[in-house]
């Protein structure tokens, strides 16, 4: 097991390159299994640990796959020989669910382990199997296991209570090749959302509407494989615009959909940035001054991501002034606060609110990641810490971040991973 060992202090500058995106990537490789004579082909692909652990659970089900040294991904479903998810591979990450769609919609049967994940509040799968219910799906849950199984899924309208993005992604797969059509409302509006619908699309599904809060699908009796590049991932875009803020840097982004991170551009801009961006880059200059305070407020694409919040937490320690953040999104994603505080941080938890009284400087500590984005806003907040900041229980970064003390050292910071 590794930690990170931070000496902060440094002003970042030069420019990154931002990878593909986890949350497109992670379904698409689910999606994959609904191809028929084709191979489908993955390009853009970063190097994560939940890439790796679904690439090990679709070898597992017998999907013949290949990387090349690019980590582009080649993936030839015709060899799949079972549909079961076993928990020693799903226990670490909640997107394992997204194989039960694909597997029901083309074979008709999947047996898969209740997910895990980090551990930031209530996921609720029942969103998930109350819709695959509605299209004809019967499922019997015991000893920790979901064994579902159906004839020809039947099209249907599938209302979601609440906004969800891996439900709508698992019933966009499942409808593709359901009987009929299928009509989801309130489906998730984000990026990866509309990512995953195109790659479908280029597949030979028929979807309309995504990228708004109904989207409607027509069955189609079989998917083809394609070649097809994921978006960059527009949390990492927005984490390394927060560490060029809140060192007070200037860096500019390159391979990033400035679109995707409007209202984190807002907040910076808010913060005292001066940011220029085209189409596919970001240049944010912060002109060595200490960022102001802002308030925040999660909510489903376009408002804040909660994804975001831990970074933009970090920011606000070190910001002149007063903020408040709240969090709408899970009822336990705070727990990077409580390590903040170790570093010197002043912070008062409210419910689902922090209130966060700037300081004039952190200061370097021991302090343990809790979960993926948490682990993220650590690394933030020892940057500008004065002293060493050591970071336990790294192996969550690794689950989100490709290569982030590499590309932090490219931007001049001192960061290193070392042996625990």
């Amino acid at each position: 097991m590794d930690k990170l060992i931070i000496n902060g202090g440094t002003v970042l500058k030069g420019e990154v390159s931002i990878s593909g995106a986890k949350n497109a990537v992670l379904p698409m490789l689910c999606a994959s299994v609904m191809a028929t004579d084709t191979c489908v082909t993955l390009n853009n692909i970063p190097h994560l640990h939940d890439v790796t652990t679904t690439v090990r659970l679709l070898r597992q089900m017998g999907v013949s796959v290949t990387l090349d040294d690019n980590m582009n991904i080649e993936l030839d479903p015709s060899t799949i020989k079972n549909f079961h998810a076993p928990y020693d591979l799903v226990k670490t990450m909640r997107s394992s669910i997204l194989v039960l769609g694909p597997l029901l919609a083309r074979f008709g049967s999947a047996v898969v382990s209740l997910p895990g994940g980090c551990a930031i509040g209530t996921r609720p799968v029942e969103m998930h199997l109350d819709a695959l219910s509605k299209m004809g799906v019967t499922f019997d849950i015991q000893n920790g296991y979901i064994s579902a199984n159906c004839s020809r899924l039947i099209g249907c309208e599938i209302s979601f209570p609440k906004t969800t993005v891996t439900g709508t992604e698992n019933i966009l797969m499942a409808s593709t090749l359901a009987e009929g059509k299928t009509v989801i409302t309130n489906a998730a509006r984000e990026p990866e959302v509309v990512d995953l619908a195109n790659f479908l699309n280029e597949m030979g599904a028929e979807i309309t509407g995504h990228g708004t809060d109904v989207i409607e699908v027509k069955g189609v009796k079989s998917l083809r494989g394609v070649s097809y590049s994921a978006l960059p991932d527009r949390i990492e875009t927005g984490t390394f615009l927060v560490a060029a803020a809140i060192t007070g840097g200037e860096i500019t982004i390159k391979n990033t959909i400035s679109n995707h991170v409007a209202i984190i551009i807002e907040k910076l801009r808010q913060s005292g940035a001066i940011i220029n961006s085209t189409d596919s880059s970001i240049t944010l200059n912060m002109q060595g001054k200490r960022p102001k305070a802002v308030n925040i407020e999660t909510g489903a694409y376009p408002l804040f991501p909660t994804d975001m919040q831990a970074q933009l937490t970090a920011l606000n320690t070190i910001a002149s002034g007063t903020s408040i953040i709240k969090e709408n999104i899970f009822e336990n994603r705070f727990m990077h606060i409580q390590e903040m505080s170790r570093m010197g941080a002043e912070i008062k938890l409210e419910q689902n609110c922090a209130i966060i009284s700037g300081k004039d400087e952190l200061v370097g500590a021991s302090v343990m990641a809790t979960d993926l984005r948490a682990s993220a806003s650590l690394i933030l907040a020892g940057l500008v810490a004065k002293g060493t900041t050591e970071i336990e229980r790294i192996y969550h970064i690794d689950r989100g971040y490709d290569c982030i003390e590499e590309k932090l050292q490219q931007l001049g910071a001192d960061i290193h991973r070392m042996p625990m």
